[in-house]
């Protein structure tokens, strides 16, 4: 529980605390329009409806007001980097950034589903209310006109049989940007789900972009809750509305419309958010230079490029624009090179239309030819820096997820560190150790002849294989090196035994601090996650595991 405590505590009451707000407002809100006397005219022609409308509309405000922070990269990069970050366990928090990002998403989709079905009811309502269905006095309070003689406004928006609830939506102005940001975000949502985040990340990309026009029809859209101005004597009045304006006791009821208040809400997100384009776009227009462009084995491109004052720190990734592919398309991708190398580098690998077209473009370069010209938006923070913040660390990559440990493995030889390194990587084909086993052999070779061998424990799993792949092996098996790899370890085959691999570095670091860092699959963290919680003592003198995830 402890170690649960220490790992998850923090989101748990940033999670709480979240969800609270979420309560209160939306019943703060609720009883506000249900109770308030300002409202009873109002409530007398929508019933129910009127404060099922308005309190999801204040979480919405909340929400929206929260639903750009978590893409702030520089904002973000900013505090990891402050004094109020400066703790490991706050710094976590700020790598989860997208989950947060999908939490308020969801929490606006909700919200927005139940302020639309209870709008659709006042709309109807009101139409009912015209036609006299609910009694005298909502029929009264339905044909009370905009009069400047008489001093009066009305407060029922249908003003006409001829008005229907289709047209009313389709002509008012909150009908209409209604209709507006609710088809944005449905597209939006439904563009973001995984398969088309993977197989079209076009359609999500562009898509997305909607939140623009999202956040415009916003502002306009919270226009004219109407109040009774000034208030109107109610218990007293409501009853013979034939008196109106003729007892000095019951004058013409007046309403005020209330002024939008969404903007208040979102206006700062929106400038901080301005910011981060603005800054993106002073980094689009500065130069970029190849140092070198290598072809991998497996189709996976290697780019070393250079850029004036750029400095990185390990495991952290960049956004890569080439504008002869497309000049609105940013593609995030993890630094394969150490801070100490005088340019950084970045692994390609063709998994989609944008990747598949720039290594085309590559290949098709004639000899000693420059690359495209390319855009670079970085670079920002990941949990990986964190690492040596840890005694011992356990790095785990799947697949081209072993980018970000590249980076640290190549710092840690440069630094020449004392650190303990146990490196898992996981990959289902065999083609794809090909291009990072190269260094691995650098590392192998070097920490032998330095006597350094403890530094760096790896071990490799190839998950993807058949009785073939074994066969193979075993005629080989008294080779000193590989015959996938080329290294001295060999390759194991399956999936790794997570409880003997924790246990083992367990007992060989009685009283560490051991950070684990993965990249990779959602399932694979969870598993790790679990396992870190299993095997950390609740004794502080012995070992405790702390598990971090790449998100980006």
């Amino acid at each position: 529980m402890s170690n649960w405590i220490i790992n998850h505590g923090l989101s748990a009451f940033i999670l709480v605390v979240w969800m609270g707000i979420n309560i209160f407002l939306f019943v703060y809100y609720y009883l506000f329009y249900d109770q308030g006397p300002q409202f009873e005219y109002t409530r007398e022609l929508l019933g129910s409806a009127l404060p099922w409308a308005r309190a999801p509309a204040a979480v919405l405000n909340f929400n929206c007001m929260l639903i750009l922070l978590p893409v702030c990269r520089n904002l973000l990069s900013l505090l990891r980097g402050s004094f109020i970050c400066c703790g490991r366990t706050m710094r976590k928090q700020l790598d989860k950034n997208l989950t947060f990002h999908k939490l308020v998403a969801y929490m606006i989709a909700l919200m927005t589903a139940v302020h639309t079905v209870a709008h659709l009811l006042n709309v109807e309502w009101y139409t009912n209310s015209f036609q006299g269905r609910y009694g005298p006095l909502p029929e009264n309070l339905s044909m009370l006109d905009d009069s400047r003689e008489l001093n009066t406004t009305y407060l029922n928006p249908i003003r006409s049989n001829s008005t229907t609830p289709t047209l009313f939506v389709f002509t008012t102005i909150a009908g209409l940007t209604g209709v507006v940001i609710t088809l944005a975000l449905i597209l939006m949502i439904t563009s973001s789900m995984e398969v088309i985040r993977r197989s079209y990340f076009e359609v999500f990309w562009y898509t997305h972009h909607l939140f623009i026009i999202f956040f415009a029809g916003l502002v306009f859209h919270g226009a004219g809750q109407q109040v009774t101005d000034p208030p109107h004597n109610n218990s007293f009045c409501e009853d013979q509305p034939e008196n109106w304006g003729k007892i000095p006791e019951c004058p013409i009821p007046q309403f005020a419309g209330g002024f939008p208040q969404t903007w208040m809400w979102v206006i700062g997100p929106m400038i901080i958010y301005l910011c981060e384009r603005l800054l993106r776009f002073i980094r689009y227009m500065q130069p970029v230079s190849y140092r070198k462009i290598v072809i991998r084995p497996s189709k996976v491109l290697e780019l070393q490029l250079v850029k004036p004052g750029f400095k990185m720190e390990v495991g952290q990734y960049v956004f890569l624009n080439c504008p002869a592919i497309s000049q609105l398309e940013w593609h995030p991708f993890t630094m394969t090179s150490a801070p100490e190398e005088d340019f950084f580098s970045v692994h390609i690998r063709s998994v989609g239309d944008w990747t598949e077209k720039l290594i085309k473009m590559v290949e098709n370069l004639p000899e000693g030819g420059q690359g495209p010209k390319m855009a670079v938006d970085g670079p920002f923070g990941t949990a990986s820096e964190d690492v040596f913040d840890y005694e011992v660390s356990m790095l785990v990559g799947a697949g081209i997820g072993v980018t970000p440990f590249a980076s640290i493995l190549k710092s840690i030889w440069y630094k020449k560190l004392g650190a303990t390194i146990y490196f898992y990587w996981l990959c289902r084909e065999t083609y794809a150790f090909e291009w990072f086993a190269d260094l691995l052999q650098v590392l192998e070779k070097e920490t032998e002849e330095r006597g350094m061998r403890d530094f760096l424990t790896y071990k490799l799993y190839l998950t993807g294989w058949d009785q073939s792949h074994v066969n193979h092996a075993m005629v080989h098996f008294d080779k000193d090196t590989d015959i996938i790899t080329g290294l001295k370890q060999k390759t194991h085959y399956g999936r790794p035994n997570w409880d003997k691999e924790f246990e083992q570095v367990r007992q060989e670091n009685p009283s560490s601090v051991v950070g684990t860092f993965l990249c990779g699959p959602q399932a694979l963290a969870k598993d790790l996650e679990k396992k870190c919680v299993k095997y950390s003592d609740v004794d502080p003198r012995k070992t405790k595991f702390y598990f971090n995830k790449e998100n980006f």
